[in-house]
């Protein structure tokens, strides 16, 4: 990976401060797995101390229906270092048309916004709530990002095409409609959920001229699913003991195809697939 790149990314989150894109109220997980609200008005210094933190920020739970306690983290501030290594992974340059999914907070499409200008980035966000939240905070911040509430699994046709799409929430299988958006030689960085390799990983896929896409996963990254890709516990469990009767494998042995029919995940040597199946549209 080009110095430059990096640099880019270091100098992006030097300038861009992720404090003023989270809410006045965080949540935290207590010993006994709930997660309660930390309000900025009543606790000044744990709210700062979480947002200034390295970990991942809870800003939703239970979608947005919990009130002092909740189960389900369903939106949050990502781990800085997951953050800055994904946009390395990107290798955004100025100019290039870049597709984000899953706005959030508005914190990634902000430095997305510093890589690539903010009239070339539009963020798609399927809660109306967090949509409108990160619309103001971007503009204010002199961000004036595209962001449009609706389905992530859809993309954006009418601001297609892309030369970079970026998931911030994790999948089972990748929408093709993906694919399609993104111009033959641009990359995907997207990450999948505990359905396809048990540490939480993120995968780099490049779009060929054939209308295909092809990759490897590249690092570890726990991420919240789609809302429509969610799984059961049930399902991880199965999941992991599939892994564990396959001999564990690392995940740099994993390869990811993604065309029109579906996508198949393989283990090197390629003996064979792992998980296949048709994307839900």
């Amino acid at each position: 990976m080009a110095r430059a790149g990096r640099d880019a990314v270091r100098d992006a989150v030097a300038a861009v401060s992720r404090r003023q894109f989270i809410p006045d109220v965080i949540w935290v997980r207590r010993d006994d797995g709930w997660a309660v609200p930390v309000r900025k008005r009543d606790d000044p210094e744990r709210w700062a101390a979480e947002c200034d933190g390295a970990d991942a920020v809870i800003t939703q739970v239970d979608d947005g229906a919990a009130t002092d306690r909740g189960i389900y983290a369903t939106s949050s501030s990502t781990m800085p270092s997951i953050m800055v290594s994904m946009l390395e992974h990107l290798r955004v340059a100025a100019g290039m048309r870049v597709l984000e999914v899953g706005t959030g907070t508005g914190y990634n499409a902000a430095l997305l916004a510093r890589l690539a200008g903010a009239e070339n980035v539009t963020s798609i966000e399927v809660d109306p709530a967090l949509a409108d939240r990160a619309r103001k905070v971007l503009q204010g911040a002199g961000y004036p990002v595209e962001v449009v509430i609706g389905d992530g699994t859809a993309g954006c046709p009418r601001r297609a095409p892309f030369d970079r799409l970026i998931a911030t929430a994790a999948v089972r299988q990748v929408p093709y409609t993906w694919v399609e958006q993104v111009r033959p030689g641009g990359l995907i960085v997207v990450p999948w959920t505990l359905t396809v390799h048990p540490e939480g990983v993120y995968s780099v896929l490049t779009v060929r001229p054939d209308g295909t896409a092809m990759g490897r996963f590249v690092a570890p990254a726990a991420f919240m699913p789609l809302r429509d890709q969610r799984v059961s516990q049930d399902e991880i469990r199965q999941s992991r003991a599939a892994w564990e009767q396959a001999g564990s494998p690392s995940l740099a042995r994993y390869s990811v195809t993604v065309t029109p029919d579906g996508q198949t995940i393989r283990v090197d040597p390629p003996d064979g697939p792992v998980t296949t199946g048709r994307e839900s549209t």
